[in-house]
């Protein structure tokens, strides 16, 4: 017997769509973002989602919401899959920047270690993102269950990094799509879902904008 795990990034917002670092910033979904979050509707529609996970950015709750559509499931709000924080860079264009210093626009976005000035690096991100998949592997291993993450691009590429058992040099080339999901297995002994499945949440404070703010709780686990 298998769990399944469906992951997808959220669908075109806003920033995205005027390519801005978008980071910590909280835009809403576009038309587009909708129409793309809705063929990952399609996509899953034969799958029977039991427990439903997101960050607290409304491109992710707005995607979450779009593909379950009328299903009535138990869905958790987990930060440790918000988005990576760009620091000083989150609202800048990326096209602009680009055109001042193209070296160091590829530096911050393919750089694994690479840290923007009060932001997170992947490898930091990897970190918090791991913890998350520590707590939720034991539950997928003792239930039989669907599980669908609405995450981000970058909180994705370590959990494609684990399922699909990735290098470091190929988890930061990744490209994630905002039409569809990656969908993953883990054995299970099988046993019956609870109808009200316990899960410890960690939250960043609405008013944390910056990874190296001193009450941004996900630093314990950089």
């Amino acid at each position: 017997m298998k769990s399944t795990i469906l992951v997808f990034r959220h669908a075109q917002s806003t920033d995205n769509q005027k390519k801005l670092f978008s980071g910590w910033r909280d835009p809403s979904l576009t038309a587009k973002g909708k129409k793309e979050a809705l063929h990952t509707k399609k996509q899953l529609k034969d799958y029977t989602i039991d427990i439903g996970f997101e960050s607290s950015q409304k491109r992710s709750a707005q995607t979450l919401k779009l593909v379950l559509g009328k299903r009535k499931i138990q869905v958790f709000v987990d930060d440790r899959i918000i988005e990576r924080c760009y620091g000083v860079f989150q609202g800048l264009s990326k096209t602009k920047f680009t055109k001042v210093n193209p070296h160091l626009v590829q530096k911050i976005r393919r750089g694994y270690a690479t840290v923007p000035e009060f932001g997170e690096s992947v490898k930091m991100v990897q970190g918090r993102t791991l913890h998350f998949l520590k707590q939720l592997l034991p539950l997928l291993r003792k239930y039989q269950m669907t599980v669908a993450i609405s995450c981000h691009g970058n909180s994705m590429r370590p959990l494609r990094r684990y399922f699909e058992r990735l290098s470091i040099k190929k988890e930061m080339s990744l490209e994630n799509p905002q039409d569809r999901a990656m969908i993953y297995h883990v054995r299970t002994k099988g046993l019956p879902l609870p109808k009200k499945l316990k899960w410890k949440a960690v939250r960043k404070p609405k008013n944390v904008l910056y990874a190296a703010n001193k009450k941004n709780p996900l630093k314990k686990y950089y």
